[in-house]
Parts: structure tokens; sequence; C-alpha cells
């Protein structure tokens, strides 16, 4: 009897034990939570002092913004009113002024990226703005062509230098200058760099070419006609070049005249028609004068 009751009594303080294990499990120390508590209010407190450090610095960038945009309109007077708020000496205004100057220089980099890369300078104090289109062929910088446009009541082009022979006004119509500028824009920067990039051909051929004779081109450099001279028999071939696409720098045909005629019906002269179709004048020329095709 004493055993089973000693037995018993050993139980019930395990199962008791357990319990209050259980409970402890379950309910944290006041203690604990307090320093929890505390911790979350010092953070909260933390972020809210930077959350003010954050919009004093943003208002002040604002005012050297605002100070910048005018000193590139040359406000002088007001420029110097707002610089007045600042204390020159001191390294935080030396510092929101060069974070001021980064920012607007990123914002100009966005604005060029979303206008196609195209350079645009306000003039007339902003009733206009002047639009360069730089041109460029084979790594080279090439001709800069400007247009300057009236902004109301509508946009309109009152002057350029673009070529003449450049269709400006129906690329105007065409694009819809009104409702999509860059649209616009790129057309006339393909008609413009393969005006440039056939210039540049022709200007390469002559200079790299002197056994070759230029016999005709225009302006527009969108035809060409050449001399070439076969090594073996020396006959001359005129060779004449259309260049139909004005947005493209390759000739849409090629054409040879010569008194010989196997020679044009000939495998070779077949594949240097394909080649100048192909490759760019100049380099199309001196493979042809590799493979012993012209002199």
């Amino acid at each position: 009897m004493e055993g089973t009751s000693t037995k018993g009594g050993v139980l019930s303080l395990l199962s008791l034990l357990e319990v209050q294990a259980r409970s402890r499990r379950h309910v944290p120390p006041q203690r604990s939570r307090v320093k929890e508590l505390r911790a979350e209010a010092e953070a909260l407190r933390v972020r809210r002092e930077q959350l003010k450090t954050e919009i004093q610095t943003h208002q002040s960038l604002q005012r050297l913004r605002t100070s910048l945009d005018r000193q590139s309109t040359h406000d002088e007077e007001e420029e110097e009113e707002e610089e007045e708020e600042m204390d020159e000496d001191s390294e935080n205004s030396q510092l929101l002024k060069l974070m001021a100057r980064h920012t607007r220089v990123k914002d100009l980099l966005l604005a060029h990226h979303l206008i196609g890369g195209y350079d645009i300078v306000k003039t007339r104090h902003g009733k206009g703005v002047c639009v360069s289109v730089a041109t460029a062929y084979e790594g080279v910088c090439l001709e800069t062509y400007n247009l300057e446009m009236d902004l109301k009541p509508t946009l309109r082009i009152c002057r350029h230098n673009v070529p003449p022979f450049v269709p400006l006004s129906s690329l105007a119509e065409q694009g819809d200058m009104q409702t999509d500028i860059r649209a616009f824009l790129e057309t006339l920067s393909q008609h413009l760099n393969a005006f440039a990039g056939r210039k540049q051909q022709l200007k390469l051929v002559k200079e790299q070419h002197k056994t070759i004779e230029v016999m005709e081109s225009n302006a527009l450099c969108s035809i060409l006609v050449l001399m070439f001279t076969v090594p073996k028999t020396k006959t001359a071939i005129l060779c004449t070049l259309n260049y139909s696409d004005h947005t493209a720098c390759l000739p849409a045909r090629v054409q040879f005249e010569c008194d010989v005629k196997e020679i044009l019906e000939s495998t070779e002269w077949r594949k240097n028609c394909s080649l100048l179709m192909e490759t760019p004048l100049h380099k199309a020329l001196m493979t042809m004068k590799k493979m012993g095709n012209i002199v």
C-alpha cells in the first residue's frame, strides 16, 4: 500500500511540473516583453529623425535646383537672393550643392535619352527650341544639322540648315511632328546620316582609289557613275550606282556597261555586282582590286 501511494505521489508531481513548464513556454516573461517594446520605440524614434533629415535635405535640394535652373536662364538677381539663404562656408551647403547639380545632370541625361539622344536647347527665353542632329559614318563624326522651332501656337520649324534636297516639309507631315516629335527626328536622322554616309564613301573613293575615275555624281550622292579598267584587256567599264532608298548607304541597283559583253556575263562580274550592293563602295573597290578585276 505504501509503495502504491508513493508511486502515485511521484506521478502527480511530475504531471504538475510538466504543466508548469508548458505554461512558461507559452507566456513570455514580463521583463523580456518590456525590453522588446522599448527597443521598438527606440527604432521608431530613430526612423522618425531619419525621415525629418531626408525631408529637410529634399527641400534644400529643391531650392538649389531652382537656383541652378534660374542660373541657366541668366536670372542672376533671383539666384543671388536664393543662395543667400544658404551658408556658403558650411560643408553641408557645399555638399547639398553638389547633390543638386548631380540630380540635375541625371535629369538632363534622362531627358536626353527620352528624346532619342538629340541635343535640344531653349531659345528666345523658352519660346522656341534648337534641335541638333549629328551625323557619323563608320565611327567618324561628320556634319551637324540644326533646326530652330517655334513652340507656340503650334510646333513649327522656322529656321534650319538641312540641305534643300532633303524633303524636310514632307517628313514633318508624314511623321506628324505635332504629336510625335521623336519619330520625326528619327526619320530625319536616317536621311541625314545616309546622305553623310554616301558622301563620305565618295570622298574615300577619291582619296583611296586614284585609278578609278568618278564620271558623275549629284548633290544628294544618290546617283554615282564610275569608270573601271580591266587589267588584262585594258577594257573600260562604266558602273552606275543608284541609291534610290535615301535612308540607306548602299545602292539599290548597280548597272555595268561595256563594249565586251562576255566580260559582263562572266561569273566574276556578277559577283562584283553583288559585292557593290552589299558592301560600302570604298571597301568593295578594294576587294575588286585585290581579286584583280580592276586596276
